[in-house]
C-alpha cells in the first residue's frame, strides 16, 4: 500500500507556480491577482478561505478578501461580483460557498464571469469540460487528477467508482475520468443515494473516488485487493481528546481499508490541499488568458 501524499504533491505544484509568476514578473507583466468573497463566519469556510489567501502568498500572487456579514442582500453580492467582473487588475475570483439560505447560489455562480470563474462552476465552465474543451475545472476534481497523474497510476480502460453525483465533485470527477487522455479513458459507474447493490458494484472497481460526506462509509468488504482509493470526503466529527473538539473524517474507513489498497489518500492531507493548489493553478491560467483567448 502506498499512501498518496497530497500535501507534498500541492507543495510541488505551488513551488512550480512561484517559479511561473517569477518569469511573469520578469518579463515586465502583471503579478496574478486573486480575490475572495466570504460572506458570514462559517467555521470551515474560514478554514478554507484562510488557507487561500496564504497559498497566495506562497505563489507570489497578490490576493484580496472581501468579508461581508450573514445578512448581506443577494442584491449586494451581485453587486460586488460585477465589480469584480469589471476589475481589470483581477484575474480571478471566487465565492466562498455555502452561502446564506436568502441567497440563490446559483444565481450568484451564473453571474460570475466566466473568464474569471477559477472555481470552475459556472455553467459555461462546466460545458465546456463536458465536451473536453478549454476550461477552468473544478478545483477538487482537478486536484484528483493531478494526483492519480504524478503518482502514475493506471486509469486507461480500468473500472471506476464515484460515490456522490455533487456538482461540484461527483458530476465533474466522473466526466473527467472518462474523457479520452490521461488520467482519463476510465470506465466510469457514478453510485449515489438511489444506488442499489451498491458492495457488488464497489467490489468491481480498480479505482473508487469517495464523495459523500459520510464518514467511515466504505468499508474493507466494498473493496477488492489492489484498488486505488480516493477520499474527498472532509466531515467534522465530535473528539474530545482533540484540542479544537473535532477531527477531520474521511468517507472511507481507512483502518481497515487501506491495508487492501495499492494507494490511498489520508485525511486529513490528502485531496485536501490538492483543492487549494488546483485554485492557484486556475488563478494562473485566468492570468494568463490562454482558456478564453
Amino acid at each position: 500500500m502506498e499512501l498518496i501524499d497530497g500535501k507534498k504533491v500541492a507543495a510541488t505544484l505551488k513551488e512550480e507556480i512561484a517559479q511561473e509568476v517569477d518569469n511573469i514578473i520578469a518579463a515586465g507583466k502583471k503579478r496574478p491577482h486573486l480575490a475572495a468573497v466570504l460572506v458570514g463566519h462559517d467555521g470551515g469556510s474560514e478554514t478554507y478561505v484562510a488557507a487561500k489567501v496564504k497559498a497566495c502568498e506562497q505563489c507570489g500572487f497578490k490576493s484580496t478578501l472581501i468579508r461581508r456579514e450573514d445578512d448581506v442582500t443577494e442584491e449586494e453580492l451581485l453587486k460586488i461580483v460585477d465589480r469584480l467582473n469589471n476589475d481589470s487588475d483581477v484575474d480571478g475570483f471566487i465565492v466562498q460557498l455555502p452561502l446564506p439560505r436568502h441567497i440563490d447560489e446559483q444565481k450568484i455562480i451564473e453571474a460570475i464571469d466566466p473568464r474569471k470563474d477559477v472555481d470552475g462552476f459556472h455553467p459555461i465552465n462546466v460545458g465546456r469540460m463536458s465536451i473536453g474543451l478549454p476550461c477552468f475545472k473544478s478545483a477538487t476534481p482537478a486536484g484528483i487528477m493531478e494526483l492519480l497523474a504524478r503518482y502514475n497510476i493506471p486509469t486507461s480502460g480500468r473500472r471506476c467508482v464515484v460515490l456522490g453525483r455533487s456538482n461540484i465533485v461527483g458530476k465533474p470527477v466522473a466526466t473527467l475520468m472518462m474523457q479520452k487522455g490521461y488520467p482519463g479513458n476510465a470506465t466510469v459507474t457514478v453510485c449515489h443515494s438511489a444506488s442499489e447493490n451498491l458492495k457488488e458494484i464497489c467490489r468491481e472497481a480498480d479505482i473508487i473516488i469517495a464523495a459523500l460526506g459520510k464518514p467511515g462509509f466504505v468499508t474493507a468488504d466494498m473493496v477488492k485487493e489492489g484498488a486505488t482509493i480516493i477520499d474527498v470526503g472532509t466531515t467534522r466529527v465530535p473528539d474530545a481528546t482533540k484540542k479544537s473538539g473535532f477531527r477531520l473524517s474521511g468517507d472511507v474507513d481507512f483502518e481497515s481499508v487501506a491495508p487492501k489498497c495499492s494507494f490511498i489518500t489520508p485525511v486529513p492531507g490528502g485531496v485536501g490541499p490538492m483543492t487549494i493548489a488546483s485554485l492557484m493553478k486556475n488563478t494562473l491560467l485566468a492570468a494568463s488568458h490562454e482558456i478564453y483567448k
